[in-house]
Parts: structure tokens; C-alpha cells; sequence
């Protein structure tokens, strides 16, 4: 007799395979393909915005016409007997980093926190889970923005006051401003780090408080207070303790050339004082990234 038929319960029967999305993450390989990614993207959502245009050409305009102001002021009238004055004027034709420093901070704080006021942060994690891939992404461009903009600003300034200087009606000990001047190529170089450094210090504090107003306050603060703070003071110690503490006056020391033992802190160690800001601004940036809530 055949024994009845029965229905395999559906348990049993055997499942299709499902294939699996490639794994991507062994051996470092996802962050290496998803990074250019992430800066694409940065790029994409920076370039966007008009205002990134305007402060970037604003930044080049202001360092320049700042530095050409200074060089102009230059005179030799009141020195005693006259042509004996000895200014530094590769650090005056670079005074205008003083100005330019502010737009640069503005810059970044905008790079951060624009995406916190209109709320499109949370489709960028979204999209991106990996925040500190986010934020590596935006510090990479930002300093290469920064850097093509500071060449320019830093390289502008050095040539005004160079065709400026040998139409003055007076004599300086120094007249001429020469490129190929090691001292002068460390300037030059040292103030576009100098700008750099000031765009990352900015960047860690808009990821840090995720306010615009708040950041940029903050970041202008830490550049100004210290150099006005120095002039309340009397004592000349205390004065040069201020400014080797100050991220900007510290930092703005690279741009120095000649008169160098009368600075409060040499150049290069001055300008890893700012270094040092920017580091720990971007350490604690990174940490409110991942552990607050977008």
C-alpha cells in the first residue's frame, strides 16, 4: 500500500542563498575608497555657497591692502640722525595677516556649523556614518582652500611692498625687501602655515560649540585678547609671557626676519604654539562629533 503523501514542512525546504553586499572593510579598504568620496562631497556642498567666494577673495584683498598700508606708513623722519631706522619689513608688509586671520576664521566656522543651522548634518551622518571620516574630509579641504588662498595673500603682500619700498622719498637702513632671502622664504612660508593653522583652530571650535555666533566669537577672542591683553600690562615680563601664550601673537612671530632676540618667543616654536591650539581644538572637535547627537 503507498504510503500517503505529505506536504516537506516549509522549514526544511532549502533556502535560496542570499548574497552579501562586498565587505569592504577588511584590510582598510573602505575608508580608502569612501574617503575621496567624502571630500567630493565636502567640496561639492563648500563651492555651493556664495559666501565661501566672497570670503575667500576677501581674505587675499584684505591681507594685501593692509600690508601695503603698513609699508606706506613706513618713515624714516623721526630717526635720530635719519636712514638709520631699521624696521622689519617683511613682517610689516605682512601685517595684514592680522586682518586676514579673521576671515579665515569666519571661513571655517561656516564650513561646520552652516550645516547645524539648516539641519541638512544629519543627512551628511547619514549618509556617512563614519564621523571622523567627516571630519578629516573637512579639515583636508578647508586647508587646502586656505593654502591656495594664503599664497596668493601672503605672495601679494611681499611683492607691494617690495615695488613700494624704492619709491620712498626717505631711506631706510634696509630699502629693498628680497625674495630669494632665506629669512624672507621662511616668512613667507611660515605665514601661510600661520593662516592654516588659524582655519583648523576655527574648525575644532565650530565642531566643539555648533553655533556660528558662539564659534566665531570664540575664535576671534582667542586671537585678539591675548595681543590687547599684552598692552594693559606693564610689566615687560608679563608682557612676554601673554604673547608667547596668545595663539596669534605667538604664531605671527614666524613672520619675523631680522631683530630676532628681542622677540617674545623665536618663530618656528611660536608658531608650534598656534599648532598646538589648532591640535587640541581639533582633538576636542572630533570627541563632541562622536559623542553628541547630531
Amino acid at each position: 500500500m503507498p504510503s500517503p503523501i505529505t506536504e516537506r514542512s516549509p522549514a526544511r525546504r532549502p533556502r535560496a542563498a542570499i548574497p552579501r553586499a562586498p565587505d569592504h572593510t577588511r584590510r582598510g579598504q573602505r575608508p580608502l575608497r569612501l574617503f575621496p568620496a567624502a571630500l567630493h562631497a565636502e567640496w561639492t556642498k563648500l563651492r555651493t555657497l556664495s559666501s565661501t567666494w566672497w570670503l575667500l577673495a576677501a581674505i587675499t584683498a584684505a591681507t594685501v591692502a593692509a600690508g601695503a598700508a603698513a609699508t606706506g606708513a613706513l618713515s624714516a623722519e623721526h630717526c635720530p640722525p635719519p636712514g638709520t631706522c631699521d624696521p622689519d619689513q617683511v613682517r610689516t608688509a605682512l601685517t595684514g595677516l592680522w586682518i586676514g586671520q579673521a576671515i579665515v576664521a569666519v571661513l571655517a566656522v561656516l564650513t561646520a556649523c552652516n550645516e547645524y543651522a539648516t539641519g541638512t548634518i544629519h543627512t551628511t551622518l547619514t549618509a556617512m556614518p563614519d564621523r571622523l571620516r567627516v571630519l578629516a574630509a573637512k579639515a583636508v579641504l578647508l586647508a587646502g582652500i586656505t593654502t591656495a588662498t594664503a599664497v596668493p595673500a601672503v605672495g601679494g603682500s611681499l611683492l607691494t611692498a617690495r615695488f613700494m619700498l624704492p619709491t620712498r622719498g626717505d631711506k631706510l637702513a634696509h630699502p629693498g625687501i628680497s625674495l630669494t632671502d632665506g629669512a624672507t622664504a621662511r616668512a613667507a612660508i611660515g605665514g601661510v602655515l600661520y593662516l592654516v593653522a588659524i582655519a583648523l583652530l576655527s574648525l575644532g571650535l565650530a565642531l566643539l560649540l555648533r553655533d556660528t555666533a558662539g564659534a566665531t566669537t570664540t575664535s576671534l577672542g582667542l586671537l585678539y585678547v591675548f595681543p590687547l591683553l599684552a598692552g594693559f600690562v606693564n610689566s615687560p615680563t608679563w608682557q612676554d609671557n601673554i604673547r608667547k601664550l596668545g595663539p596669534a601673537s605667538a604664531g605671527q612671530s614666524i613672520t619675523a626676519t631680522h631683530h630676532l632676540d628681542t622677540l617674545s618667543i623665536a618663530p618656528w616654536p611660536g608658531l608650534g604654539v598656534l599648532a598646538l591650539y589648532a591640535a587640541a581644538a581639533l582633538t576636542c572637535g572630533s570627541i563632541a562629533l562622536c559623542r553628541r547627537d547630531a
